[in-house]
């Protein structure tokens, strides 16, 4: 209780300047992303376990993963637009509740519906937290918009990253019931995001009083209408080209250099690691030389690696992945910003929709590149996607706002 109310004080001593950051807050949602995206992360990792044990087929566990696609995607720009009218700051702690029950569900699972309406709740709790937690971030973010969208997204990597380690430390080694050790990690964030909806209800309204001083470009018409389909096309580009290294990267090191699986999976972990790293880099730079600026370089930068990766060796490989992985996932936070900027007063539909753009490009990505990759082969496919980011081009037309210094 003390370090509550220590956190409290310091929260709500007003901030001398407008560009200070409220740190406890921007951490806390960025933990809260680290539990929440840990959890979403362990739900396809144990598909070969849930295959075993319920005799799936293979169309069965394709009918789990579009549930919970559906649920983790297409919900989100719609929670989004609600709460943009509507503010409700304690669906943030709501959602997680709906995860919690998603995971219980899934725990004490003994049929296949009962593993669809788990993975249901489970991603009904993801739509819910993105586009809300978003919006706690830039409010909390001083004005600092990029550099707290990246410390948000980072934790969101690091969650990806250790679920499915969990998983086969934990969950695999001990069957499907084990799957209910993820409830201590739901009760923690539900702890935490009850106390950052506290905050958001006494102070949102100051914070957002002082970030109005902030001149922010309002898009309009066909201007509007072009960003907006500009960005949708780079985060297409953007999540295919990550889905094919994060589903397939394991799979082309075996099939074309003969690595061991455990060697693999270490190096698809210093992938990870490097867009971890984009990621937290991409959003400061961006407050400092403009998002469009961020885009830019992102998109244009990889091309000569991602050209060069699927004709080199083992070694270069490697370098090309953390590179091309490093430099195209610094863009994120800044598409998140310039659209959130774009279209002002709309945080909550603009984070739901692209963070749920993000999650249905990916599912989506990950089987059409597997279908290709059977038809064709997996080398075949990493050829194709070596052309993906010369579509970065597109950032040409992307519109300057008046907040951009190139």
């Amino acid at each position: 209780m003390e370090s509550s109310i220590k956190i409290s004080t310091k929260i709500e001593s007003p901030p001398n300047h407008v560009n200070q950051m409220i740190y406890p807050v921007v951490f806390s949602v960025a933990f809260t992303h680290l539990l929440n995206d840990l959890i979403q992360a362990s739900l396809p990792a144990i598909y070969p376990l849930l295959k075993t044990n319920f005799e799936l087929s293979f169309a069965q566990i394709g009918l789990i993963s579009l549930i919970y696609q559906v649920t983790a995607s297409l919900l989100q720009p719609w929670i989004g637009l609600y709460t943009d009218k509507h503010p409700k700051p304690f669906l943030l702690p709501l959602g997680m509740v709906s995860t919690l029950i998603g995971i219980i569900l899934m725990a004490l699972s003994g049929s296949f519906s009962m593993l669809l309406l788990s993975a249901a709740l489970i991603g009904v709790g993801s739509s819910t937290f993105h586009p809300e937690a978003s919006r706690v971030t830039r409010v909390a973010s001083g004005g600092r918009f990029g550099t707290a969208q990246s410390i948000f997204q980072v934790g969101g990597n690091s969650g990806s990253a250790i679920g499915p380690l969990l998983v086969a430390l934990i969950i695999v080694p001990h069957g499907q019931m084990a799957f209910a050790w993820l409830v201590i990690f739901a009760l923690l964030a539900i702890f935490i995001l009850y106390r950052v909806s506290h905050w958001n209800v006494k102070h949102s309204h100051n914070q957002l009083t002082k970030l109005a001083s902030h001149h922010v470009s309002k898009f309009h018409g066909k201007k509007l209408i072009q960003a907006l389909s500009i960005i949708c096309i780079l985060i297409l580009i953007k999540f295919t080209y990550i889905a094919s290294l994060s589903n397939y990267y394991t799979f082309y090191l075996i099939h074309k250099f003969n690595v061991s699986l455990q060697d693999a999976q270490l190096y698809l972990f210093a992938f990870l690691a490097a867009v971890a790293f984009g990621t937290f880099f991409g959003g400061p730079i961006g407050d400092r030389i403009g998002r469009r600026s961020v885009i830019w370089v992102s998109f244009i930068g990889m091309i000569p690696f991602a050209f060069v990766l699927p004709h080199v060796n083992l070694f270069w490989t490697c370098i090309c992945a953390m590179m091309a992985g490093l430099i195209m996932s610094s863009a994120f936070s800044a598409m998140i910003v310039y659209v959130q900027e774009a279209v002002p007063g709309r945080v909550g539909m603009i984070s739901g929709l692209m963070f749920g753009l993000m999650f249905g490009v990916s599912g989506i990505a990950a089987a059409g590149l597997g279908y290709l990759a059977d038809k064709n082969s997996i080398e075949w496919v990493f050829g194709l996607c070596a052309y993906l980011p010369l579509l970065g081009f597109l950032t040409f037309f992307l519109p300057r706002s008046n907040t951009e210094n190139t």
